[in-house]
């Protein structure tokens, strides 16, 4: 792939993602979801460990922050597409010369970076309304967690949404996996707490490394080995999801082409 067309490439996902913001920051169920209910959660969450002090704080900022880029991927980048199906433009976007997945890559990009300020969020009202010391233990670990983490989040949502545009029928099940997922990543209590048999489930999903990587290096727990463990399942993931995504999309065109179908709900 020529220079030429990676910057084509990156500026049609810049425009893309910049479009994105504008509308879910006007978008009151994205507000409430990435803002709003990580907020509570945390709140729930404090109030309940308040007397155990800061590490504890630190992991609901992480776990309720984590939450908000969750919603945000299931529910935003899920429906990337399905909304351009809904407001007639889905055709469209498919007929440019920009493939559809650089597209829905923008957008991704922009809902999963937007998605953060849930965790931002939970750390000012920790540090200002319960008045307790929060501190990431280990800041440059944290940073390059977060960086793998919006990656994967991204590709992750790059398998969603070309799933929900395939079957509709997946899509159903959207609101029903938004709080197995929180339970089955240890965003609200660690895992060990869960049956034995649920820990491989929590395994397959980028979300619980995700976590794992925040939580150590926030609480000043990581070792290297850990570090690399989590990096490595997150961005094998992310490799993974890119290629899954790639096939998926091109049976997006095919339906576009061949069948017609694209734009039936």
């Amino acid at each position: 792939m020529s220079l030429t067309k990676l910057r084509q490439y990156w500026h049609a996902a810049a425009l893309s993602g910049e479009i994105t913001i504008k509308q879910v920051f006007v978008d009151a169920f994205v507000i409430f979801t990435v803002l709003v209910q990580p907020m509570i959660i945390a709140l729930l969450a404090l109030w309940m460990l308040q007397a155990r002090g800061g590490d504890q704080a630190m992991f609901v900022v992480v776990g309720s922050g984590m939450t908000g880029l969750w919603s945000s991927l299931l529910f935003v980048c899920g429906n990337s597409i399905t909304g351009e199906r809904w407001t007639g433009t889905l055709e469209n976007l498919v007929a440019v010369p920009i493939p559809l997945q650089v597209i829905v890559f923008g957008k991704n990009l922009a809902s999963v970076l937007q998605s953060l300020l849930s965790m931002v969020v939970s750390y000012t009202l920790v540090a200002w309304l319960f008045q307790l010391d929060v501190r990431i233990a280990q800041p440059g670990l944290f940073i390059a967690s977060l960086v793998v983490t919006v990656v994967a989040f991204i590709c992750f949502g790059l398998i969603i949404a070309s799933l929900f545009i395939i079957s509709p029928a997946v899509q159903h099940w959207q609101n029903g996996l938004e709080f197995p997922v929180y339970i089955l990543c240890g965003f609200l209590f660690p895992i060990a707490l869960l049956p034995g048999w649920t820990t491989p489930l929590s395994w397959l999903l980028t979300p619980y490394w995700a976590g794992r990587a925040l939580q150590a290096s926030a609480a000043g727990s990581a070792t290297p080995q850990e570090m690399l463990l989590c990096w490595g399942m997150m961005l094998g993931f992310s490799a993974l999801y890119l290629l899954g995504s790639r096939w998926l999309f091109r049976y997006v065109l095919y339906k576009a082409r061949v069948e017609g179908t694209l734009g039936m709900q």
